[in-house]
């Protein structure tokens, strides 16, 4: 079968040449600066949403509404503002994302009811996709080729040094100072942002103008948010619910339907043309694989610490922080590493280490095991994170001409979104599946219902199939960085 085989960007025509020494680095700083500035407002708010929810008196669906909207809608646009990005301006998109944000969070602070406080996270919602949405293709369109994973691995340290961070700040701030100001607490980082933004990021050429897919965008909406609705209230009212069914079918029913126009349509949301790279289609099969494997691990074991060991959730989180501290510190060691040896070829010893952990968390699976063998294993998948999104994120971008950039990361992150929302629903449900469902509730609050042998049963089906995941994630990264070298081997050579 024919394909189309993409060069690596270090190939490709490119305006880097005429831009001063030193603007990657600083194209970063304002990336950084504005990624702990989401990255942290997640976790902040998650550690003090009972505050909120207490303060309005508002009943479990309501503070649950005030984190799915975020979701929701922060993971329908991101393709849609990927692809704006590349026609209208990264710079604009960026910079507007950043303003929007923090104007939203300055107004999430004065919220005078939980509906209008829900409305305003749509709204900042919108902020969050349209920074994110540019973000790597930023720093991808701005380093030169043999730096990119550098970048990256800075940008990465960036975004665990805010999940680090943001559980502490947000509990701080709502015991101390009060719930409003976890939002006003956005509010200076964002001023900082579009300021250092507006003077640091320079205009980059625009993609050809190009019609927005309407169409598709709307098919998207619809499969897309059908399915993270249904998941995600799966876990609150079963898989038997009827919005759940009827969720899970328009994703069912619109989903081909989405990809036959994307293959049939002119100017598509989504260019179907680049998944015929198969280094490229590979790279994000691994990346979807290794998200599935990796991201309910946090989740799952603060609830095991609160259930089994019997300690608060303060407690709970630091037990789990051996995770985002070795992702900080493997990232940046990763994208050096990455100079040396090549991002596809380190990227593989990322879902190494996620499966070696688990495979250490297996057996420790037990509330008489000592705390150790725990933070060794939750390290090992904290290491494999940083690797992987690392490298496997430079090996996808570097496949992608410069006019697409922003629709690709968009896809890239919209692809792990959904496997962040899956994998929690997976882990869950595993977990949760040995008990009967009126004890289920109590699982999620942090408690053990009966003995705790079917709880640890439910663990052990739930860790064995992550290993699985991360085991198929290995898989696809080697097949990848196989299919790459045959490439390139194909690739005449230069003059």
């Amino acid at each position: 079968m024919v394909g189309v085989i993409f060069r690596s960007r270090d190939h490709a025509p490119s305006p880097r040449g005429r831009i001063r020494p030193g603007y990657h680095w600083r194209v970063l700083s304002v990336i950084t600066v504005g990624s702990m500035l989401t990255g942290m407002n997640a976790s902040t708010l998650n550690v003090a949403l009972p505050v909120v929810a207490r303060h309005f008196d508002a009943g479990p669906s309501a503070a649950h509404w005030v984190l799915l909207s975020f979701m929701l809608t922060n993971t329908v646009l991101l393709v849609l503002f990927g692809r704006i990005s590349d026609v209208v301006g990264r710079r604009t998109m960026n910079l507007g994302g950043y303003a929007l944000f923090t104007l939203s969070s300055l107004l999430l602070g004065l919220a005078p009811s939980i509906e209008v406080l829900i409305a305003l996270r749509v709204v900042q919602a919108i902020g969050f996709a349209m920074i994110l949405a540019n973000s790597t293709a930023l720093i991808a369109h701005a380093f030169p080729a043999d730096r990119l994973s550098q970048g990256m691995g800075v940008y990465i340290s960036a975004i665990s040094l805010a999940q680090v961070l943001g559980p502490s700040v947000g509990g701080l701030i709502a015991a101390s100072a009060g719930w409003r100001w976890v939002f006003w607490f956005n509010v200076p980082i964002g001023l900082l942002a579009v300021c250092w933004g507006a003077v640091t990021l320079r205009k980059v050429p625009r993609g050809p103008r190009e019609p927005i897919d309407v169409r598709g965008t709307l098919l998207l909406l619809g499969w897309l948010g059908g399915l993270l609705f249904a998941v995600s209230e799966s876990s609150a009212l079963g898989w038997d619910a009827a919005v759940v069914r009827a969720g899970l079918l328009a994703c069912a029913v619109l989903l081909p339907v989405f990809w036959w126009t994307q293959r049939r349509t002119a100017h598509p949301l989504i260019d179907v043309s680049l998944y015929r790279d198969a280094a490229f289609s590979l790279a994000n099969l691994a990346a979807f694989l290794h998200t599935l494997a990796r991201f309910g691990v946090v989740l799952i074991f603060s609830l095991f610490f609160q259930g089994l060991w019997r300690v608060d959730a303060g407690t709970a989180g630091l037990a789990v922080l051996p995770v985002p501290i070795a992702m900080l510190a493997s990232s940046p060691l990763a994208g050096l590493l990455a100079r040396l040896a090549g991002a596809r070829t380190v990227a593989v010893f990322g879902p190494a280490c996620t499966a070696a952990g688990l495979l250490v968390l297996l057996p420790a699976l037990d509330a008489g095991t000592p705390y150790w063998m725990f933070a060794v294993g939750l390290a090992l998948m904290g290491a494999g994170s940083g690797i992987f999104l690392t490298c496997n994120t430079t090996a996808i971008m570097s496949r992608v001409p410069d006019d697409r950039l922003g629709a690709v990361n968009g896809q890239r992150l919209t692809l792990q979104n959904v496997g962040n929302t899956l994998g929690i629903a997976m882990s869950l449900t595993l977990i949760t599946g040995p008990l009967p469902a009126s004890q289920r509730p109590q699982v999620y609050a942090g408690l053990v219902p009966g003995t705790g042998d079917a709880l640890l049963t439910g663990y052990r089906h739930a860790v064995i199939v992550m290993t699985a995941m991360a085991l198929l994630s290995l898989a696809a990264a080697v097949a990848g960085m196989l299919a790459e070298r045959a490439a390139g081997s194909r690739e005449p050579a230069g003059p």
